[in-house]
Order: structure tokens, then sequence, then C-alpha cells
């Protein structure tokens, strides 16, 4: 799409160090092609090193991000002006030259209460721009390309579902997050698993569903989340993870005493 058919969108919030910077990345990560997208504050503060690492944890480009204040994009005309909190909403609640504005409230990271605050906001964030573009998006003709399509179609969201309602399908998606990635011998540790087999099978389906990648190192064979898993499920999986860790407890024990654990060299080859 032609840069000068692109829709302008500017987030708000009163710091611009968390909430409108990961609401302006994950919007360019959704549709780039579709907005040129921003942020600010009105009284602007560094940025939050907790939004950086919610937003790097599930594989989003975090890179060149900087505090502005809402000042710098005076005289500019944009398409969406979004303000994230009550306080902003009330400053800049007719903001000039902009043809929609829209009030979302969403509670700061850094007050919240709870688990991963940063990666529930993340998770809350994502959940509302995917509406935003289910809605806004008609107005446009964003065609999707075939790989794109392909790639839509091979992820299923009800397979995805029904592999989370088996126990080592769940626990293994589980450790995997919390260690980055598990071969099967140590998955076996884990699990208290004495057939192989049995573990190899729910790590066929797991790929299957294209949900867990493999590489292969020396004689092993290691697994993990699939970099391109869709964030919301990669969100499921982690907020699952992050809010039942007792549920792994005795996993990630037998883990810790598993002697002649495999070598990890090279992870990201």
């Amino acid at each position: 799409m032609n840069n000068l058919t692109k829709q302008k969108v500017l987030f708000l919030c009163t710091d611009n160090s968390s909430r409108s910077q990961m609401a302006e990345v994950l919007l360019r990560h959704k549709a780039n092609d579709i907005f040129d997208v921003y942020s600010a504050g009105t009284t602007p503060a560094p940025i939050d090193l907790r939004a950086i690492k919610a937003l790097n944890q599930f594989g989003i480009n975090s890179k060149n991000l900087v505090s502005k204040n809402v000042s710098e994009f005076s005289g500019i005309n944009f398409d969406y002006v979004i303000s994230l909190c009550d306080k902003t909403n009330t400053e800049c609640r007719n903001y000039p030259n902009t043809k929609q504005q829209f009030s979302w409230d969403f509670p700061d990271p850094k007050s919240r209460q709870g688990n991963q605050p940063f990666s529930a906001t993340l998770n809350e964030l994502n959940s509302r721009l995917s509406m935003f573009l289910l809605v806004e998006d008609k107005s446009f003709s964003h065609v999707v390309d075939e790989s794109d399509k392909k790639s839509l179609i091979e992820f299923d969201p009800l397979t995805f579902y029904k592999c989370l309602t088996d126990d080592i399908r769940l626990k293994t998606l589980m450790l995997t997050h919390y260690h980055g990635e598990l071969c099967v011998c140590e998955l076996m540790a884990a699990l208290d698993e004495d057939s192989q087999p049995k573990v190899s099978r729910n790590l066929a389906v797991l790929k299957k569903a294209n949900i867990l990648a493999d590489r292969k190192h020396g004689q092993w064979v290691f697994y993990r989340i699939r970099p391109d898993l869709p964030l919301w499920a990669k969100l499921v999986i982690a907020q699952t993870t992050e809010n039942n860790t007792q549920l792994i407890s005795a996993e990630l024990q037998r883990l810790n005493e598993m002697n002649n654990r495999p070598n990890k060299t090279n992870f990201c080859k």
C-alpha cells in the first residue's frame, strides 16, 4: 500500500512510557501496511524497561522507541487519536485535526496488581487492537496476500485449544514457555514419564498444530514455542504458565534435579 494512502493513528497516555508505547508497537506489528502509527504523552517520562521486556518476550520488535510530548504532533492531521487513560482523555478530549477519537481506559501496569502486569496489559491491548482492526479495516482496500492466507489457515484456534485439554501437552507448553526449549528426555524427566513414545506422540501433535517448532543439535532434538505463533496464542500460554506455576512446580523440581541434561549451545540456530 502506498504511504500516501496510509491512515495515521496516534496513541496518547500521560507519560508515554508503557501503555501507549506497547499499543504503538502492537498496531505497527499487526498492520504496518495500513497505518502509520505514533504515540505521545502529555507529560512524557522515560520508557519503562518492563514494557520493552514484555514486547520482546513475544518476539515483537521494540527497537528505537522514544518517549515524545504530544506537542510534537501539533498541526498534523490524524485519522484516529486513541487515549489510553482517563487523565489523557480529559486533557485531550477534543484533539484537533482528527477524524475519529476513541477513549480506551487501561490500568497503568506500573501500579497494577497481580502477576506479570505488563504482559497482562499487553494481552488486553492486543485484544482491543484486534477488535479495532476487525471493525475499522472494513473501510480500507486491504488485501491479504496468499502467504498470509496460508499462514492463517494453517493455525486453527479450535485445534490450539483442544491441545490444551491434555495434561501432558498443556504441561509441555508451560514448561517450554518457562525454559525456552526442552528435549524429549528433559520432558520425560519433568513429567515423570517412562514412555518416550508417549511423550513423542504428544510433541508430534503440538508440532502438527503449528504450536511447537523443533531444531536438531547433535544427537538431540529440542522443542520450543514457534516464534511465528500468533501473539494471542503466545499470550494464552504465557498467562496460563505465569498464573498457574503451582501446576508445574513438581515438574520444574524434577527437571532441576535431572542429571546429564543435554547441552543447549547455539540456541538460536
